[in-house]
């Protein structure tokens, strides 16, 4: 599957390509971890649809979203929802229950990707850290520098960020330029800089407990 670019995956999401016997239904900020594990895997029969990415704006609207994706899934043996609670406030995880379909344990990327059980342990101590994703640095500005107004008004950044210490660059995969990028974003915000490693976390071993089931 050749992906649409990160604007397309952020406003539009990824249709289902309508083969497979089990429809992922995703953020769109996933898609290429997804697509990764299911080629690390060998999982030819897990099939991918990405809402938009953007709906992370407005977390209120991915119940309904959600929704709509499962009532459209036609075809398929099981759907199963790769999302977190995702700002969500237990209405997603209810909206599921509903629909008689799993999600992603967690309450967001961060912490999946981080591993649930080492992020409830850190969370505590890391309360002033900002995270970003591959997604997120590539996409940085769509999500965070013009959507708070910082393009404009950079004495807002104190405003918003003067509570925070560090920015945690969660890296899923090896590369410098994202890195890099993730590095002057820190800079831009005023905050220290951290690189972790993750690689895709429990997002993996949860597409690998779909596809091998």
């Amino acid at each position: 599957m050749r992906l649409p670019d990160d604007t397309a995956l952020t406003e539009a999401g990824l249709a289902p390509s309508a083969r497979g016997r089990v429809l992922l239904i995703a953020c769109g900020a996933l898609a290429h971890e997804v697509l990764a594990i299911k080629r690390s895997g060998g999982w030819n029969h897990l099939d991918l649809q990405c809402l938009p990415a953007n709906l992370h704006l407005w977390p209120d609207r991915i119940p309904a979203a959600v929704e709509k994706a499962v009532g459209d899934a036609k075809g398929y043996e099981k759907v199963f929802v790769l999302y977190a609670d995702c700002g969500t406030g237990g209405q997603l995880q209810e909206k599921c229950k509903e629909l008689g379909v799993e999600m992603l344990e967690g309450p967001h990327c961060y912490s999946f990707f981080e591993g649930n059980d080492r992020f409830a342990r850190i969370a505590e101590g890391e309360i002033t850290a900002f995270y970003l994703t591959d997604f997120l640095t590539r996409q940085f500005d769509a999500f965070v520098w013009r959507p708070m107004g910082f393009d404009r008004h950079p004495e807002l950044i104190p405003m918003m960020f003067g509570n925070y210490t560090k920015l945690v660059y969660q890296a899923q995969t090896d590369d410098p330029a994202l890195d890099a990028k993730a590095r002057d974003a820190a800079e831009r915000l005023g905050l220290a800089y951290e690189r972790r490693f993750t690689g895709y976390g429990d997002l993996a071993v949860a597409i690998d407990r779909i596809g091998g089931s």
